[in-house]
């Protein structure tokens, strides 16, 4: 705990006090007060303040600046005397400083009405998004599994992904998205350090327990800065039912959190359910077979299987035609399958991302995956109404392959966008959407701002060739011609078959002097063009 200049910053509660009241400040914020205090009456630049506040995370100045702006709007310091610019270099807090005991302002903390929710602020860890605001925000932890059989994961996993897609529809909430909630399972959770690393004010922690037909499910939904319980319940329903509770879980939160959400969209917001929770159920074991694909470097077969068997017992099920759409297309993309690059893939995948829409309008995910096989067929314009579609249903939607979908149609600046607001929104999303982060800087010329990401992708992906394919470009056209070999060397290694002709069939660019670009870094770079 810390005082300046008649200010208290409370390290612990993670507020900023005056005599009277709390002082509002967007989580990012905060934390840059914080490292600014701590380090008071020294120059600490600017790479060292991102790396504490962004860990792993790829941020411009841009945020930084911001976040330094409402602090000193925050404290009222219009002249810059107590956080002084050092040009070119960083910050330093003048102000004098002193550390005081942790129940040194217990006199001075504000009560926490526990009938409402507290004052919302929100994190805006990448650039300014004007979809963010200052929206209430929150995080889902992953349910806890008490049924004791590590197999049974996928059911508590898959509902608690369910909640995040239920609640992401909101536009009055910024929900993190399930890769970065879920960097927390299995771990004790320390919802106030949680809060404060996701940037986030409220947490939802809770546990299911399957028993035969029967489902128990607990939730209870706790404020991240003060560590006060603002719900909690427990549903005791058949297994049937389970649609059911999480509607009224999520139900639950958005009033807590967003009483003014009106009842039109709380309607609109209603899962389609399955009519049967077996078709549910391997639903969700395909889902999570997907991803364990992905993760060991393996063909798409079992998720497809399970995912046909969900759409065997309920042949109505929007949600498995959407991710069986995923499976092709990824199929396409990916030649560790054997009809990579066939297109009777893309041609699948179209027919089932357009049932998926025609029976669920509504369905976000439905309208992403038909986007994206639009984009295969190069229909750009119709992929990228798509994806505005997307966006409307659900402001919140984030999926990496986004920023790669505008890259490929031509809006590449919109693609940086994107992938910003993707890491806001999942701080430990998968590393692949860097290798898209580069894509969109190199297509744009700016081969200075596309190295670290794509080097930080390689790093993290050791076997995935993409990224060395565009390192290997973005070195060429900045003559760093030994690093650019290097590159390719490494991409064929990992794809023996790499071409650039394959590349052409395989990156539908619907603009085609970036395919002629991305062929001439290439060309530069010695990769094979056949």
């Amino acid at each position: 705990m810390f005082q300046f200049q008649g200010y208290t910053l409370d390290i612990v509660r993670g507020s900023l006090l005056t005599a009277d009241r709390e002082v509002e400040l967007r989580p990012k914020s905060f934390e840059v007060l914080r490292y600014l205090v701590e380090n008071a009456g020294r120059l600490v630049t600017k790479d060292e303040i991102i790396k504490s506040v962004w860990p792993n995370v790829v941020v411009t100045d841009e945020s930084l600046t911001r976040c330094v702006s409402e602090v000193r709007q925050a404290i009222g310091d219009d002249h810059q005397t107590v956080i002084k610019t050092i040009p070119r270099r960083g910050y330093r807090f003048a102000a004098l400083v002193s550390q005081l005991a942790a129940n040194a302002t217990a006199a001075v903390q504000p009560a926490v009405p526990m009938a409402e929710p507290a004052p919302i602020s929100s994190d805006v860890g990448q650039q300014s998004n004007p979809r963010a605001g200052d929206r209430p925000s929150i995080a889902v932890l992953a349910f806890v599994n008490l049924g004791g059989d590590p197999q049974q994961d996928y059911f508590s996993d898959g509902i608690t992904e369910d909640i995040i897609t239920e609640l992401s529809r909101f536009s009055e909430l910024m929900v993190m998205a399930r890769n970065s909630t879920f960097q927390y399972k299995g771990k004790p959770a320390d919802v106030r350090q949680i809060g404060r690393e996701l940037g986030v004010r409220y947490v939802l922690e809770g546990s299911v327990r399957r028993d035969g037909d029967r489902v128990r499910i607990t939730a209870q939904l706790i404020d991240a800065v003060t560590g006060a319980h603002r719900w909690a319940e427990r549903y005791d329903r058949p297994v049937s039912n389970v649609f059911a509770v999480q509607d009224e879980v999520t139900r639950a939160i958005v009033t807590v959190l967003a009483v003014y959400v009106n009842k039109a969209e709380l309607e609109r917001t209603r899962l389609k359910p399955a009519a049967s929770w077996e078709a549910y159920d391997y639903y969700l074991r395909g889902a999570e077979a997907y991803f364990a694909s992905i993760r060991e470097r393996a063909p798409n077969s079992e998720a497809r299987r399970l995912l046909e068997k969900s759409l065997t017992i309920d042949s109505g099920y929007a949600r498995a035609y959407a991710m069986l759409a995923r499976t092709w297309i990824r199929t396409f993309w990916d030649p560790i399958d054997t009809d990579y690059l066939d297109s009777a893939c893309v041609d699948r995948a179209f027919e089932l991302a357009r049932k998926a829409v025609q029976l669920d309008e509504s369905l976000p995910q439905a309208h992403f995956q038909l986007g994206m096989a639009l984009l295969l067929k190069r229909q750009h314009d119709e992929a990228v109404a798509e994806f505005d579609r997307t966006f409307a249903l659900n402001p919140n939607y984030t999926d990496y392959q986004f920023g790669n979908g505008l890259a490929l149609a031509g809006q590449s600046a919109r693609a940086i966008e994107v992938l910003q607001e993707n890491m806001r929104l999942d701080p430990f999303g998968l590393p692949s959407r860097l290798c898209y982060l580069g894509q969109a800087f190199y297509l744009l010329g700016r081969y200075a701002q596309a190295v670290p990401p794509l080097r930080e992708c390689a790093s993290r992906l050791p076997l995935q060739w993409n990224s060395f394919v565009f390192l290997a470009a973005t070195y060429a056209q900045l003559g760093q011609f030994d690093e650019a070999k290097t590159a390719v060397a490494n991409a064929l290694r990992l794809h023996p078959a790499v071409t650039i002709e394959k590349l052409n069939r395989a990156w539908p660019y619907s603009n085609v002097k970036d395919a002629v670009h991305l062929a001439d870094g290439l060309r530069k770079a010695g990769l094979p063009e056949r």
